[in-house]
C-alpha cells in the first residue's frame, strides 16, 4: 500500500520531462490515502506536499495488513518527490519495487529553472530526508 501526501503531480512528455502541473484529485495519481501498488506504473514527480507538525512529508509503503512498512520522510529543502516502479523498463529489466526519490526541484530544473537552487562559492543549502522502517 502506497501513500504519497502530494496535492499535485507533474505530467511528463515521452522523454519524462514535466509539461504541466496538475491536481491529483480525481486522478490515478491521488495517493493521499493508501492505495495498492499492484499493476500501477509510476515514473512520476509529485509536488505541493502536505507536511506534519514537524514539517515532514511522509511517503509510506506498507504491507496490506498495515502492520509493517517503510516511511521515507522529506524535510527541509525536499519539496518534490519522484516515484518510480521500474515498469517502464524493457522486458527482462523490470522489477517489482518502488523507488522514492526526495528532490529539491522537479525534473529538468537545470533547463526550466523551476525551484532550482543556485549556490555561489562558499554558500550552503540544506536538504533533510530519511528512511524509517516501522512495525513487526
Amino acid at each position: 500500500m502506497l501513500t504519497v501526501p502530494a496535492r499535485t503531480w507533474l505530467r511528463t512528455d515521452e522523454r519524462g520531462l514535466p509539461v504541466a502541473a496538475e491536481p491529483v484529485a480525481g486522478t490515478p495519481y491521488d495517493l493521499r490515502t493508501p492505495q495498492a501498488v499492484g499493476a500501477r506504473r509510476l515514473d512520476t514527480p509529485f509536488a505541493d506536499l502536505d507536511r506534519d507538525t514537524d514539517g515532514r512529508a511522509v511517503v509510506r509503503l506498507a504491507h496490506p495488513s498495515g502492520s509493517f512498512g517503510t516511511d521515507v520522510w522529506l524535510g527541509e529543502g525536499a519539496d518534490y518527490v519522484q516515484l518510480y516502479t521500474g515498469d517502464t523498463l524493457p522486458p527482462g529489466e523490470r522489477c517489482r519495487a518502488v523507488a522514492v526519490e526526495p528532490m529539491t526541484c522537479p525534473p529538468d530544473a537545470f533547463r526550466s529553472g523551476t525551484a532550482l537552487v543556485s549556490l555561489a562559492p562558499g554558500e550552503r543549502h540544506t536538504v533533510r530526508w530519511g528512511i524509517t522502517p516501522w512495525g513487526e
